[in-house]
């Protein structure tokens, strides 16, 4: 096989890893709850922090790569990520993990954006240069269905930190082929790491999702949480102001005023803040609610992805037919009804229904996700192509950290609301607030059998409630982008109209 097939296959592993490491500690959570005693607000943090450095370090670490070489700092991401992954395999406490965890974010930032930003060094051919974008792209996608299964699979059959601990040969098999298989390229002509805007996104997003996760266990109106909320806005705000009147910012805001730019992005940037929301929130129910295991949670989380996939396949001839806007208003109106049905699960209504909702859910993810980074990235001007696609990429994780934080706090909040301790001891009842599997441990331990109960049902209430603040926000989405949004042609259009291939017949 041609070198640079090998490379190719070198950076589909990287690419690979990141993508289950965004949701392989989902199904681990409650066991990582029980082990560690961690709340649900410390079970967010353990989530989030990946998902927070990821997003307010890509843009920054894209750059470096621009400037100081891109094979090079690759295999530093790569290298930085295999430390963040023994620190997690090797920990046993909440604070070593999120530890963790940034670390393996600040990896995951460099490798990224940088994994395509090396492939046209190596393909030069513009249709070789596709498919393998596609490849390496895929195999990002790939890895969030996967993540569940593969650590459910290693939970059942070792330690919890052997969800970490998986990564350490995958990347270091793509260190030493990134060592040895890619050419070395740069641009010192590109924009240079702007030290304060970076502080001011990766600070600003970290006091916001703080104040967010606090606020159900202190109360919105607690003047921590106040002053915590006060301060991200204020960091973000002088980030927008200070990069507007950059002359060659990192990110480009002007962007934004482009109408069908903001409503794309909007778009995708909901999708990834449901989808993660969701993937936090369902583990919880399906281990502690339904009694699976990590594995069988895993697969029972299957159903999504397969609706996704699905869509995802379907929707490039979908929205040549129909175009963007009708395609992803119907996506965000599918998903909206997946979320309305969901929230009428109940105790007892099974994992049947679940995988119905799911299904669903996946569907309306896809036709939503898929049109509106395409008509997003249609929309940009050839010449800002890249600060663009830096944008976008950068806004997606942002409302991953913010699905995670917003959902997970508003299912805190409900389910310690809902939740029946009478009879309990105050210090088991306070330790059965902090999430449903502690509640189950407590119930256990008490044999109050009446607790556990009472935790699934609160579980399932404040379930209920995250699916309809789901449902009423891809419904507005739908509207704004099905009244708003003019149709564009996309790359996929205009590729299709000058050489039709007999897969897009």
């Amino acid at each position: 096989m041609n070198r640079r097939w090998w490379a190719l296959g070198a950076l589909v592993a990287s690419t690979l890893v990141l993508g289950f490491d965004m949701t392989i500690l989902n199904v681990a959570l409650p066991t990582m709850a029980e082990q560690l005693s961690a709340t649900t607000g410390e079970q967010q943090w353990m989530a989030d922090a990946y998902v927070v450095v990821f997003a307010a370090l890509m843009l920054p670490a894209g750059l470096l790569g621009d400037r100081f070489g891109r094979r090079r700092m690759l295999i530093t991401g790569l290298g930085i990520f295999l430390i963040g992954s023994l620190i997690g395999s090797l920990a046993d406490a909440v604070p070593a993990v999120v530890t963790a965890r940034c670390v393996m974010g600040i990896g995951a930032a460099l490798v990224m954006p940088l994994a395509l930003a090396v492939l046209p060094s190596l393909f030069g051919a513009p249709e070789d240069r596709v498919k393998a974008i596609g490849i390496v792209s895929a195999a990002s996608a790939l890895g969030l269905p996967l993540g569940p299964i593969l650590g459910g699979w290693l939970l059942d059959h070792f330690w919890w930190g052997s969800i970490f601990l998986i990564n350490i040969p995958m990347v270091a098999i793509g260190i030493a082929a990134c060592a040895f298989l890619l050419p070395e390229t740069s641009d010192p002509a590109s924009p240079k790491v702007d030290a304060v805007s970076t502080a001011l996104t990766a600070t600003g997003l970290g006091v916001l999702i703080y104040a967010i996760i606090e606020a159900p266990g202190r109360g919105w109106g607690d003047p921590l949480v106040l002053g915590m909320s006060a301060a991200g806005v204020v960091l973000i705000a002088a980030l927008v102001v200070r990069e507007r009147g950059a002359e060659r910012p990192m990110l480009d805001m002007s962007l934004l005023r482009q109408r069908p730019f903001l409503l794309s992005a909007l778009a995708a940037t909901l999708v990834m803040f449901v989808m993660s929301g969701l993937m936090f929130i369902l583990p919880g129910y399906l281990q502690a609610a339904l009694g699976h295991d990590a594995f069988g949670t895993g697969l029972r989380m299957l159903p999504m992805m397969g609706g996704l996939i699905l869509a995802a396949k379907t929707g490039a001839p979908v929205t040549r037919r129909f175009g963007a806007r009708a395609t992803m208003t119907a996506g965000l109106v599918v998903l909206a009804f997946a979320a309305l049905l969901g929230s009428r699960t109940t105790v007892d209504s099974g994992y049947g229904f679940t995988a119905l909702w799911l299904s669903v859910a996946g569907v309306g993810f896809g036709f939503a996700v898929v049109p509106a980074m395409d008509a997003a990235l249609a929309a940009l001007p050839a010449d800002r192509a890249g600060s663009g696609s830096g944008l976008l990429m950068t806004v997606r994780q942002t409302g991953s950290a913010l699905g995670i934080a917003l959902l997970g706090s508003l299912l805190a909040g409900a389910y310690s609301s809902r939740l029946d301790t009478t009879g309990v001891p105050d210090a088991a009842a306070d330790t059965a607030g902090d999430s449903v599997v502690a509640a189950h441990v407590v119930a256990a331990k008490l044999g109050a059998q009446r607790l556990a109960d009472s935790a699934d049902a609160a579980y399932l209430h404040g379930m209920s409630v995250v699916l309809l603040v789901i449902a009423v926000t891809a419904l507005v989405s739908a509207l704004l982008v099905g009244a708003f949004l003019t149709n564009l042609r996309t790359p996929s259009q205009e590729r299709t109209d000058v050489a039709p291939t007999p897969a897009d017949a």
